[in-house]
């Protein structure tokens, strides 16, 4: 096999049983402490024990999930943050919570908490006076005082001066001397009184908000926390006759305790919070549990010798001092669709056949940050599904490589096929609420409201890297991010989507990321989809060559022995925010190993629906895949002062595509050849470009890169366009390297309808011959379309009314896309087009939005079932050709110049007087055009 590295075994379901009890993770100073969480059955506590050995634990260690060690690049904490006292602190105020007997109990040992009575008492019951007009119960009270004894009483003091408590003063406002600088400032111009207003008797004026306001904020926090704690009752909470080890139904508590990520020295670290376990009292008795401490021990281990001469790597760290079982990494072999032509046809063929059988998922909610984009009207921030790209929103763009799969289905056996598309939004950005409105707006797409199910993610708060403590942009309000897209197989449990899938009659889905703006190009996920159907795949993954320069992870092939002497193999993925962790890109492993052995993780997944539930319903962090706390990145906010800020930070996030670490196959020998062919894990390659190509964010201005821009991404679609067309006898130009077209547009512009295929091979039957121009457009907006010898130099822009088929509406009063019925068709045979075309010197031009000025333009524009058809003749100068309804446009060369024919087809309207039709021979697909 090829060359190796450890790597640490991530969560798996094989061994469910001993994976639901075995360590989890708590963050403390000490080395060589555990802690003992013991349960009683009507009742939550912890207590605390030590450990005379860390490697005792060993016999639990079934798992180690992944724990990312990097420093993270900011200040220091303040001196005046006691660290060591801190956690003294709530491990006894832990201590005491496991002697309670019920909720009541607990209330009254976290109000004896120095810092719970101190806070409460400093404010003069303002906080307290407000919680009792909320009559709120036992719960939320416990809610609350759990931020402040877990160190957030922050959160509380910042909608102080909406609820009366502007007298408040105590050390939970502590402050650097910077911090005291800031908020006198504040204090200062809060007190001006410009405007005649009256001062509220401290020197400021009084907050522009009512008290009224801060009783709302107040109830939206305890929103916050109840939705929290709701969506991570996986690893927390009472569910039926289950009880799962957590941060209480106090889910700050803990949670916020182990965000504290401290170390002898006080330097923060990027690390994994893993939480939960399942406890079944029918089988597990209570006091067996135990938390262990290794992932904080690994941490201070790695930080003591993180020195660039004895950095060592992760996984040896935790292997030696916790003897837990290490995994090896080799680069994951796979079908290569751009080199096994004939299987990868083949494969693509199963998938057409197995589109019954499919469902799509489009994981939509993230912040996409990066892309910068704005409403232009009202300067509100937009999602990555609103980016404009090609004359259409990001998210129309992946429902019509849908359509355009299901176009193809359609013709090849003639059959209505509509996939269910699950999208996971969230509320950031309003992006479940645009996202409707977009869906509203086209009458969802012609496929029916039935047919779609929106589901909102939750949002995490976000933390300060150096203190763990959260950060606070309005009154009550803590920041609140995405906690990444991994949240979407739990997610996808508790709304009900696998149950809505199964009974839409589909067993698997194909997932896409709406930023990847080429993943459907060609036979990719149609192989991908075809592979997992044809041989009861459980994931499978879409890959190609990693570009170095990207921030993407890997696929590799996990190799390890467990400790029942099985050996067990899976294809996952290792982020790029783990690199560190595995020595890669740091001269620990040869540079060349990411760019020629381990593939790139595009996020283009193929998954089996019940498997994909089975983890989603399990209990313990099993149900969030590769979860991690990434505070490498600063965090730009701005705070319920109105200041700016830029800190590092982060917030829990699980990954998608690491669901995979949960399908490892076991074998009783070692496999060295060929175990890819029996896991239950696969991976297809294809060429980088028909993979992916990402419009994730915006070029800044100077920048040399078009890397994950927009601009670069459609470059990517332009040598597509090139390698497909050329392949059709059509001389075209090529496209160089980026860096050509840093300050230009693109050589051409060719932007073509994915149901012309999607498939090339389908797609060379209807171009053949003629040439494209430098400096040419060339825009197709149907599906039923010849090209036969045509030369184009300037613009042609062809667009049907009906590009796959015509609307109906259905028993349910659904408007409902029928394929192949009454289509817009389009015939050129031996044309020339001649005509200025695009002014490619305006400045306004926008290539990557298809928002472009023209000199002149031949334009086609077909209504209904229009046919336009040219033969023998060139065209010069600026054209509209608008055929109406039901009619036929014939174009020819007279003695006077152009003739112009317009007759109405009077028989077979719906299929109009020709077609293309597809008949399956052998591994490939053969178009024959019928003309009635």
């Amino acid at each position: 096999m090829a060359r190796t590295t450890p790597i640490l075994h991530h969560n798996t379901l094989l061994f469910s049983l001993e994976s639901k009890i075995s360590s989890h993770t708590l963050f403390t100073s000490s080395h060589n402490k555990s802690v003992q969480l013991k349960r009683s059955l009507g009742s939550i506590s912890f207590s605390s024990s030590v450990s005379s050995s860390s490697s005792s634990s060993a016999s639990s260690c079934l798992r180690i999930t992944r724990v990312s060690t990097a420093p993270v690049e900011c200040a220091p904490p303040s001196p005046e943050f006691d660290f060591d006292g801190e956690i003294a602190r709530l491990k006894s105020l832990r201590s005491r919570l496991s002697e309670s007997r019920n909720l009541e109990e607990k209330i009254e040992v976290i109000d004896s908490d120095l810092r719970v009575s101190s806070f409460f008492n400093a404010s003069k019951n303002a906080i307290s006076r407000v919680l009792t007009s909320l009559d709120l119960d036992l719960y939320e009270m416990f809610l609350i005082k759990a931020l402040v004894a877990a160190g957030q009483g922050h959160v509380l003091v910042s909608g102080l001066d909406l609820v009366g408590g502007d007298e408040f003063e105590t050390v939970e406002r502590r402050r650097t001397a910077l911090k005291t600088t800031l908020y006198s400032l504040v204090e200062m111009i809060e007190s001006c009184d410009v405007n005649g207003g009256e001062s509220d008797g401290f020197g400021r004026k009084g907050h522009v908000g009512s008290q009224d306001e801060g009783v709302t904020a107040l109830k939206g926090l305890l929103k916050t926390l109840y939705e929290v704690e709701r969506f991570y009752d996986c690893i927390g909470g009472i569910i039926g006759d289950k009880f799962r080890i957590t941060e209480t139904s106090c889910f700050v508590l803990l949670l916020v305790g182990l965000m504290f990520q401290l170390t002898d020295h006080g330097c923060p670290v990027k690390c994994q919070i893993d939480l939960g376990i399942e406890i079944d009292f029918a089988s597990v008795h209570l006091d067996h549990i135990q938390l262990e401490e290794i992932y904080q021990i690994t941490i201070l281990e790695l930080l003591t010798h993180a020195t660039a001469e004895k950095q060592v790597n992760c996984s040896q760290q935790i292997n030696e001092v916790m003897g837990c079982e290490i995994l090896e990494i080799h680069p994951p072999r796979g079908l290569d669709l751009s080199q096994n032509t004939d299987y990868a046809t083949q494969a693509a063929l199963w998938g057409v056949e197995g589109l019954p059988d499919l469902g799509e998922i489009y994981p939509l909610g993230g912040s996409a940050d990066r892309l910068g984009l704005v409403d232009p009207h009202t300067g509100e921030c937009l999602p990555a599904a609103m980016l404009p790209y090609c004359g259409r929103t990001l998210l129309e763009g992946l429902i019509r490589d849908l359509q355009a799969r299901e176009f193809l289905y359609h013709k090849i056996y003639g059959k209505q096929c509509i996939t269910p598309v699950a999208i996971m939004t969230s509320s950031v950005k309003s992006n479940h609420e645009r996202i409707t409105a977009l869906c509203e707006r086209l009458r969802w797409f012609g496929r029916g409201r039935s047919n779609f199910q929106l589901f909102e993610q939750p949002l995490v708060p976000a933390v300060r890297a150096d203190d763990g403590q959260w950060l606070v942009s309005e009154p009550f309000t803590p920041l609140c991010k995405p906690g990444g897209h991994g949240v979407i197989w739990k997610l996808a449990f508790d709304r009900g989507i696998f149950k809505w899938f199964y009974e839409h009659g589909r067993k698997s889905a194909t997932v896409r990321q709406v930023s990847n703006v080429v993943a459907a190009t060609d036979l990719t996920m149609l192989a991908l989809a075809g592979i997992g159907l044809r041989y009861g795949k459980k994931l499978g993954f879409a890959s190609c060559k990693q570009n170095s320069g990207a921030t993407e992870g890997i696929n590799v092939l996990i190799e390890k022995k467990t400790h029942e002497g099985m050996w067990a193999y899976g294809i996952s993925c290792i982020e790029y925010t783990e690199f560190d962790k595995f020595g890669i890109g740091d001269g620990r492993l040869p540079s060349k190993s990411l760019d020629a052995e381990f593939p790139a993780n595009t996020n283009i997944l193929y998954v089996d629906l019940a498997s994909a539930e089975l983890v989603g319903s399990s209990y313990g962090h099993v149900s969030l895949p590769g979860m991690v706390l990434n505070t490498k990145k600063p965090i730009v906010y701005t705070d319920h002062f109105g200041i700016r800020h830029s800190v590092f930070g982060g917030r829990l996030e699980c990954t998608m595509q690491n669901i995979a670490d949960n399908f490892v196959s076991t074998y009783s020998a070692r496999h060295y050849k060929g175990v890819e062919d029996v896991m239950d894990t696969f991976l297809v390659y294809n060429e980088r470009r028909r993979v992916t190509s990402s419009a994730k964010k915006k070029r800044r201005h100077g920048d040399k890169s078009l890397h994950q821009t927009p601009e670069g991404s459609l470059l990517d679609i332009m040598r597509n366009a090139y390698d497909l067309l050329s392949c059709c006898a059509i001389k075209i130009p090529k496209i160089e390297g980026n860096d050509k077209y840093i300050n230009s547009g693109p050589p051409f512009l060719i932007l073509l309808h994915p149901a012309l295929g999607p498939l090339w091979e389908v797609i060379r039957q209807k171009f053949q011959g003629g040439s494209i121009a430098r400096g040419s457009e060339l825009q197709v907006e149907a599906a039923e379309f010849l090209w036969r010898n045509v030369q184009l130099d300037g613009s042609m822009i062809i667009v049907a009314e009906n590009v796959m088929g015509s609307i109906a509406i259905d028993k349910d009063g659904e408007p409902i896309l029928q394929y192949g019925h009454r289509c817009g068709k389009c015939k050129l045979q031996n044309v020339k087009v001649q005509n200025k075309g695009i002014n490619w010197n305006c400045e306004d031009n926008v290539y990557w939005k298809h928002d472009v000025r023209r000199h002149e333009a031949l334009k086609i524009i077909l209504h209904g079932n229009a046919e336009f058809e040219a033969i023998n003749v060139t065209l010069q100068g600026n054209h509209v050709f608008e055929v109406p309804d039901n009619n036929k446009m014939k174009i020819t060369s007279g003695d006077s110049g152009v003739v112009v024919q317009l007759h109405p087809i009077e028989e077979k309207m719906d299929t109009g007087s020709w077609f293309w039709e597809y008949k399956i021979k052998g591994t490939n697909i053969e178009l024959e055009l019928v003309e009635l």
